[in-house]
């Protein structure tokens, strides 16, 4: 084809509406959705903007995600290129199905509806505390991040007592303005403090996910503190910006936001559109190919990177009618939100659950909940690994 030979494309881009990925994806997913792509240390590879070709290149076993074959498509490095024991992410199988095996256990759909009740008490206390704060108030800072915050404490076995601490760590790990000194010392800490917790664990067992993997005796402890960074960073950041960033989109959308306070069972629909129509992985992922493999008339060949744009991917027009525009009674289902493959999100139905329970207890408790600053002049995370906004001020 004859993007074969086009100039390679870089990163990172630039959005023209906050909501919205930027125009250059989709126009190039409509010319080809597989296009040459120079990534940030000179390697040049490929972009996926397509639905099918980016679903297929995640379910396919000859593209790796090991540490050592990563080339980065932006500048700053998010995760430093060495090995780190636990950071099953970045592992291949069967390293990465080992601990995969061990953590499906911690997040079953029947475990997840277990905590529930729990996560309703916690989003109610957040709420009942905002409202004694008064309006108007910042929801990242009073709702959005302090309830997967505290969720992910309660499961994990971590003192929510230290969340300044490792959210200050993780801000600075997804941050892509700050250099890779700053990046490994925040990475460092969070590896040691997991660390140390693991050590606590070992002494005093509690009912909790970092204790049952140390009890499992199948770990070391740096495996246990890695692969408890990775969860407690996942999963915290991700939900808050999506309860933030979904909240924002919803008051910038009255229509939809007035069709879902009519009909509260379309709550399941309006998360997973959220999910589909946000996407706020907006990087990557990126994988390497271990051998040449021949892609929508386009050979990879052996050792190159290719960078699944999952934003152009969920707004593909071949996977979805009218995909840029927001539609809580669409059909979202197969959206690329989460992933897909063996990597695909471990946390997936919690992230859901306290999205499902967190979007209607704010609207019932703020039936007039609305933006405290025009929508324009809302800050977004544009230079942040995960998308979102950094505040966002709500009266009511």
């Amino acid at each position: 084809m004859s993007n074969a030979a086009s100039p390679p494309v870089t990163f990172p881009l630039t959005r023209e509406t906050p909501l919205d990925p930027p125009a250059d994806l989709g126009r190039w997913r409509s010319e080809d959705p597989l296009r040459p792509m120079l990534f940030a240390d000179g390697h040049v590879g490929w972009l996926v903007t397509g639905h099918s070709v980016a679903r297929s290149i995640l379910a396919d076993p000859r593209f790796s995600n090991r540490t050592e074959l990563f080339h980065p498509p932006i500048s700053q490095r998010l995760v430093q290129a060495r090995r780190r024991p636990g950071f099953f992410l970045r592992e291949d199988p069967p390293e990465h199905t080992r601990f995969r095996k061990l953590l499906t256990g911690q997040f079953t759909v029947r475990r997840m509806k277990s905590l529930e009740p729990r996560i309703e008490k916690i989003t109610q206390d957040r709420l009942d505390e905002m409202e004694r704060g008064g309006s108007p108030a910042d929801l990242v800072q009073a709702f959005a991040l302090p309830i997967p915050s505290l969720v992910i404490c309660e499961l994990l076995g971590v003192p929510y007592a230290d969340h300044e601490e490792f959210q200050r760590n993780s801000s600075t790990l997804l941050n892509l303005e700050r250099g890779p000194e700053e990046v490994q010392a925040a990475l460092d800490a969070l590896v040691d403090y997991l660390g140390r917790l693991v050590e606590r664990k070992r002494d005093e067992p509690g009912d909790d996910l970092v204790s049952g993997l140390v009890a499992s005796g199948r770990l070391t402890d740096e495996e246990v503190a890695g692969a408890s960074v990775l969860l407690l960073v996942a999963g915290h950041e991700t939900t808050a910006n999506m309860l933030a960033l979904g909240t924002y989109t919803l008051l910038t959308n009255p229509e939809q936001l007035a069709a879902l306070r009519a009909d509260p069972s379309l709550i399941d629909g309006t998360v997973e559109e959220l999910l589909r129509y946000l996407t706020i992985v907006h990087l990557g992922p990126v994988r390497t190919a271990l051998e040449d493999v021949e892609v929508e008339g386009h050979v990879i060949r052996a050792g190159q990177a290719v960078t699944l744009s999952l934003p152009a991917a969920n707004r593909d027009p071949e996977r979805f009618e009218n995909p840029d525009r927001l539609d809580i009674t669409r059909q979202a289902a197969g959206h690329l939100a989460f992933g897909h493959g063996i990597h695909q999100c471990l946390g997936q139905q919690l992230a859901r659950i306290e999205m499902r329970i967190g979007y209607p207890a704010l609207l019932r408790r703020f039936p007039g909940l609305r933006l405290a600053t025009p929508a324009e002049d809302v800050a977004m995370r544009s230079n942040m690994a995960i998308y979102g906004v950094h505040r966002l001020p709500v009266a009511w």
